[in-house]
């Protein structure tokens, strides 16, 4: 009987759409996060999902699919805050404020004059992986293959890059060109995550499951690797809270993550002590 619990959702095609995509998101999101943890990039995250709301609007605005109206902007986005970072000296964490809470604005305001629009601000802000269809999951298997390919051949770049920026640059790593193939890959990584765990959310799968394997794993590659792990064990969680206990999927997955975080620190703190 117990058995049954474990593969009873997946016998309904929408759970097992959800699972595809949940399992994408599970991988590839703590792969960057491992990056992003390094470089302080968290916010940038954040601003990036944020500030796609006036494309994800537009786009339905149209009747195109939410990836393909994120996508574009998405990028353009990342690009652009790269850019007013290395060319203000207002800093960093101003210049994103600014254009995330603009841009931000600019969707809900574009929500109030286009009231014909049939979107749940819910399932925007929180996710509604169980909704994704045969479109989204290959859309998000796509941006998620694009996404880890192209982290795993700009591996030793990115990883200079990050560490040590000033040695890249001396070295002739275009620092620069690396910073900005790496911001368009987060903005892949954080459209195709929108649909599953939302806007406000898609920041807790980029960084906790990171943030765990950070806590246990000495090398950055480990790292990276036990970070998906974690990543994929949020997910599917929090695909079973949301079947079988109805919580939304988002929030769901998001809290699997941060539990999972909570035992591993406590796990390593108890370790620590008795040792």
């Amino acid at each position: 009987m117990g058995v049954e619990y474990i593969y009873e959702p997946f016998s309904y095609g929408f759970m097992v759409r959800s699972l595809i995509v949940a399992v994408s998101v599970g991988v590839m999101l703590p792969i960057l996060g491992s990056y992003v943890i390094n470089r302080n990039l968290g916010f940038m995250g954040d601003a990036i999902a944020h500030a796609s709301l006036p494309a994800l609007v537009l786009g339905l605005l149209i009747g195109t699919s939410v990836v393909i109206a994120a996508f574009p902007a998405a990028i353009l986005i990342a690009l652009l805050i790269g850019y007013i970072i290395n060319k203000s000296n207002i800093g960093e964490d101003t210049a994103i404020g600014i254009i995330f809470s603009s841009l931000f604005a600019l969707g809900f305001i574009l929500l109030s004059i286009f009231k014909q629009i049939s979107l749940s601000v819910e399932d925007l802000l929180l996710g509604q992986i169980l909704g994704v269809s045969t479109f989204d999951v290959l859309s998000t298997l796509i941006l998620a293959a694009v996404v880890v390919i192209t982290s795993v051949t700009l591996y030793k770049q990115f990883l200079f890059v990050s560490f040590d920026p000033i040695g890249a640059k001396v070295a002739g790593l275009s620092v620069k060109l690396f910073d900005n193939i790496f911001l368009v890959v987060l903005a892949l990584a954080i459209v195709g995550s929108l649909q599953s765990v939302g806007i406000i959310l898609v920041l807790s799968m980029l960084i906790t499951p990171a943030a765990a394997a950070k806590l246990i794993m000495k090398t950055f590659p480990s790292s990276m690797i036990v970070g998906s792990v974690f990543g994929v064990v949020a997910s599917i969680g929090g695909l079973y809270l949301s079947y079988y206990l109805d919580f939304p999927s988002g929030p769901s997955m998001a809290l699997t993550a941060t539990s999972i975080f909570i035992i591993v620190w406590i796990v390593r703190r108890t370790i620590s002590y008795t040792s």
